[in-house]
């Protein structure tokens, strides 16, 4: 059933217009994510959109402890309470906890108990719902560590120093891991803030969001009139280009925009001599879908 909301919504997706998405939809079923593509086939879909009132609020917060990490997502419902000190207090709470008991599963941390309390994560989750009058949900977290490898962190749009609205973790590896390689990585995780990557190579790049961006593509030149050696080139090139865009180590620098990122770790080895190099990345929103 196409409903005005369905629509609304992928208005609000892709900044089309109101009788273009509902046949988009129509033709794909309702199905918002299949309409998205059937937009950008037809070349109707200029922008992709997501609305603010579809976001949850709440923090990202980041610990570091003996070159581990943990970075969890905790939802509120107002940003209101996102600034509340007793709320930004128990994010820390939480992801201290994470990165001690080196918990990789979201399912684990309501059962275990508080360092500073003998009341359970979950217990106290009760209690600070109670505090603030808002429902909170602890959304997700991941703990970070290994032999032989470094952590850096970077949060944007802080509420203090280890929450905000965006936390990036980087796990990299160097022979020594000075100053300046410390500086280098928080360089390259401000950089995975700014332009959202979604793998580090083209090799790590989900086959199925390749396969999907061919397929725009071909529909895209079908009526072109070009031969197919030629529009096979174009295909080439224009998947080259979606590297640049969603894999880190192909993306320009922002900092210096005609260098990739993996110039940027080269040129930094052949200055410092330290063999920098990025193992993964982690990079959570508050209140994107995962």
């Amino acid at each position: 059933m196409i409903t005005s909301e369905k629509i609304k919504n992928l208005r609000i997706k892709t900044g089309a217009g109101m009788m273009d998405c509902k046949k988009a939809l129509e033709e794909t079923k309702g199905e918002i994510d299949s309409a998205v593509d059937w937009l950008r086939k037809k070349g109707i879909s200029t922008a992709q959109k997501k609305s603010a009132r579809d976001a949850s609020e709440g923090l990202i917060t980041i610990s570091m402890k003996d070159d581990c990490a943990s970075i969890i997502e905790i939802n509120s419902e107002t940003d209101f309470v996102a600034r509340n000190k007793d709320f930004q207090d128990f994010c820390k709470r939480i992801s201290d906890l994470v990165v001690e008991k080196k918990i990789n599963n979201i399912d684990d941390i309501n059962e275990i108990s508080m360092n500073d309390s003998s009341l359970k994560v979950k217990d106290e989750l009760t209690s600070m719902i109670s505090k603030v009058g808002e429902n909170l949900v602890i959304k997700r977290l991941k703990y970070i560590g290994g032999d032989e490898i470094y952590v850096q962190k970077y949060i944007h749009n802080s509420a203090n120093e280890i929450s905000g609205k965006i936390g990036v973790i980087l796990c990299y590896s160097c022979t020594e891991n000075t100053v300046d390689q410390q500086s280098f990585a928080k360089n390259i995780c401000m950089h995975i803030a700014a332009t959202d990557p979604k793998s580090l190579t083209s090799d790590d790049l989900d086959k199925g969001m390749i396969e999907r961006e061919k397929d725009i593509y071909l529909e895209q030149m079908k009526n072109s009139g070009k031969p197919q050696e030629i529009v096979e080139k174009i295909i080439v090139g224009k998947i080259n280009k979606f590297y640049e865009e969603v894999c880190l180590m192909e993306q320009f620098f922002v900092m210096e925009n005609k260098v990739k990122i993996k110039s940027y770790v080269e040129n930094n080895n052949k200055t410092h001599s330290k063999d920098f190099k990025i193992l993964s990345f982690t990079l959570f929103k508050v209140g994107e879908n995962v």
